[in-house]
Order: C-alpha cells, then sequence, then structure tokens
C-alpha cells in the first residue's frame, strides 16, 4: 500500500513525522511525505520520497488557507485506491478528509496536539473556526492517533467518540553516553521553539539566581529577538547562550553534555496543560534529569521514574530554586532511575501499535478493492 503522509511545516525537525514514516518505510510501506516550505526549505535526505508545496502567503492564516487548496490538489492528483492517507494534525484534515471521501480510500488522522486550545489560537476568533471544522469532521475520522493519554481522554469527552490510539512521541532507544563529563559551569538545556508560554523568558530571569551555571536555548522562534533584548536588559549575555536551529543530529550531541532538561510550559491552554513535549524523553534518552512544569503528563514522568523535579510555579526564584536541586544532586544521582525511563520511553514500545493500526487499515481497504 503506498501512504501519503501530509503535514504543515518544512518537514525538517519533525521527528514524530520522520519516525513515523521511517517505521512504515522499514516495514515495506511505500511512504511519499507532503509538507510545505512555511519557516524555509532546509536541505534534508530521507530514505522516502518527499515534497514541499510552495506556499506566498507572508501571514499565517493566509498560508493555512493557500495550503489547504493546494495540499488538497496535490492529494487528488497522487492518490489512487490502493492508497492511505495520513493527515497530521486539524491543520491538515479538511483536504485529505475530502479527497478520501472522493477516492473511496482510508484517512488516518494523528492529531499531535488538542489544536483548537493552543495558546496561538484561543481566545481568538480563529479557535471558533477551527473547532467548527474539528467538530464537523471528528466524528467522521475512522482512524484516529493521538500523542498522550491526557489528549486521548479529552478528545473523547468533549466529543463523545471512541477514544483514539494513543502513540506516545519518544525517541528512538539509544545507548547512553560513553563519558560523563562534569561541566563547569553547569549547562542547563531547553531545547524547542522559542515562544512565548514555554518559559523562557522566566528561566532567563532565574539565572539572576543560580550561580555556576549557563542556560542553554536550542531552537528558533518568533520570540527570539525579545529573548535576547532581555538577556541584554539583564546584563546576562555571559549565562544566557543561543544555539540556533539544530539538526536533530547535532541537537542529540547537544543534549548528551547537558546537566539538566527544561520543559517548563506556562498553562495558557489545556494543549499545553495536557501535553507531553518530546523534549522530555529527547532528556531522558540522552540520560539528562528534568525539571518540568506540573502538569498531568509530565508530573506522571517525574513521580512514576524520580528522574527530576517539577516546578509548582513559574516565579524565577522557585524556578531557580528546583533547578538547584537537580544540579546539586548531580547528574550522576539520578543514572540508575534514567536508565530505566530510557528502556521505557522509547520508540520501539510505540512502533509495534503503528504497524497494528496499519496493517488493519490496508487489509480493510484490500478488502474493499476486491469487493468492487
Amino acid at each position: 500500500m503506498k501512504i501519503l503522509v501530509s503535514v504543515f511545516n518544512n518537514l525538517y525537525t519533525d521527528q514524530r513525522v520522520e519516525k513515523f514514516c521511517k517505521t512504515l518505510h522499514e516495514n515495506a510501506y511505500q511512504i511519499e511525505v507532503i509538507g510545505n516550505n512555511w519557516g524555509g526549505n532546509p536541505e534534508m535526505k530521507r530514505p522516502y520520497p518527499f515534497s514541499r508545496i510552495s506556499l506566498q502567503s507572508k501571514k499565517l492564516r493566509f498560508a493555512y488557507l493557500e495550503f489547504q487548496w493546494k495540499l488538497f490538489l496535490v492529494l487528488l492528483k497522487k492518490a489512487d485506491r490502493n492508497t492511505i492517507l495520513h493527515a497530521n494534525d486539524l491543520d491538515a484534515l479538511l483536504p485529505n478528509y475530502l479527497v478520501s471521501k472522493i477516492k473511496g480510500i482510508p484517512l488516518v488522522w494523528d492529531s499531535h496536539e488538542i489544536f483548537t486550545e493552543m495558546p496561538t489560537v484561543t481566545n481568538r476568533w480563529v479557535q471558533h473556526v477551527w473547532r467548527l471544522l474539528e467538530n464537523a469532521l471528528i466524528r467522521k475520522i475512522k482512524y484516529f492517533i493521538t500523542a498522550n493519554d491526557s489528549y486521548a481522554n479529552w478528545f473523547e469527552s468533549t466529543y463523545k467518540i471512541k477514544r483514539p490510539i494513543v502513540i506516545r512521541n519518544f525517541p528512538q532507544k539509544s545507548d547512553p553516553p560513553k563519558n560523563f563529563v562534569e561541566n563547569h559551569p553547569k549547562i542547563i538545556l531547553y531545547q524547542g521553539t522559542i515562544n512565548y508560554s514555554r518559559g523562557i523568558d522566566k528561566m532567563i530571569e532565574a539565572m539572576q539566581f543560580i550561580e555556576n551555571s549557563e542556560f542553554h536555548i536550542a531552537g528558533r522562534g518568533p520570540f527570539l529577538e525579545e529573548y535576547q533584548q532581555l538577556t541584554k536588559k539583564l546584563n546576562l549575555e555571559n549565562k544566557v547562550k543561543f544555539l540556533g536551529n539544530l539538526h536533530p543530529d547535532d541537537l542529540r550531541k547537544i543534549t548528551e553534555k547537558a546537566d539538566v532538561g527544561l520543559s517548563i510550559e506556562e498553562n495558557k491552554g489545556l494543549s499545553y496543560y495536557y501535553s507531553l513535549p518530546n523534549k522530555i524523553s529527547d532528556y531522558i534518552q540522552a540520560r539528562v534529569p528534568v525539571v518540568v512544569s506540573k502538569f498531568p503528563e509530565m508530573q506522571k514522568i517525574v513521580e512514576n521514574y524520580h528522574v527530576g523535579e517539577f516546578i509548582t510555579s513559574h516565579e524565577p526564584k522557585h524556578l531557580a530554586e528546583k533547578v538547584k536541586i537537580v544540579l546539586e544532586k548531580g547528574r550522576s544521582s539520578y543514572l540508575p532511575q534514567l536508565e530505566i525511563a530510557s528502556q521505557e520511553l522509547c520508540w520501539e514500545n510505540e512502533a509495534p501499535k503503528i504497524l497494528e493500526l496499519y496493517e488493519r487499515v490496508a487489509s480493510a481497504q484490500a478488502i474493499q478493492i476486491y469487493k468492487k
């Protein structure tokens, strides 16, 4: 079976999509991925075909509309009766749904988050538009995946639907770094998008209360310049380092050197509150202890595996105290717990769910083709 995977991004750093596609490709599915050039058109290599739809729009709301129409045309051209469509998130769902109906082919929807409860759309008129779309389509989706238990519970209770299949966004299992070097100064790491509600600005302020440490920020985003200005205003240029956007392979090397990893999102919407950011499991695979927000999925990881601390507020002094607890205990003291967590919170334990689902979808489609 051919699988057409589509997503609204440029594919370069989307590790969830890459892991899904690699798993299916390695199990004899014919994969093709369709993204777009929003955020750039970086070179990349994949063992399967991929393309990017060229968007001319300069504003995101118009880019969404342009992508919907162009993706619809691309899917309509590429899909045949031996195709399975795989839509990632709500912003790729409508064209996939329409083509699935026109062609009479199956559709798998993977909701990485609760799109309608993201901070970028909450309390804005666009939230109403996306909710109307989600409400109109969600009960018509037969094969529905999401990224953690809290998301699955929310979709099930909100829309009174069958509970989605949970496939968590964990990295592939990796061996522990061979040599743990004591850092002087210590390295506090944030990796991901530089945006508001991620707690980055609060951590920059907290660096005023943490000695012999540097805060390394790996990523890019719309608040990069603002946070650089905040760093300068607080005279913290020697303690806060902006590393830029890194290829996943380079990011892993950076992560392995950290003394503590942060995932300190603020409660600015249910999608964040119920999230289990992939950076947490990236830290764990690198055997790096964590400091996280006291949100259900994050708290569960810390309490079940004892791999760090969680914060109860974003007040900079409180945040600094929690980070200092982890730094003072030292990374080596967390290694036994991190090792256990790394063996369980890995892609190898999630991939079988994908293969079981796609075997079921492909078999159902084969029966439909035979009947016709």
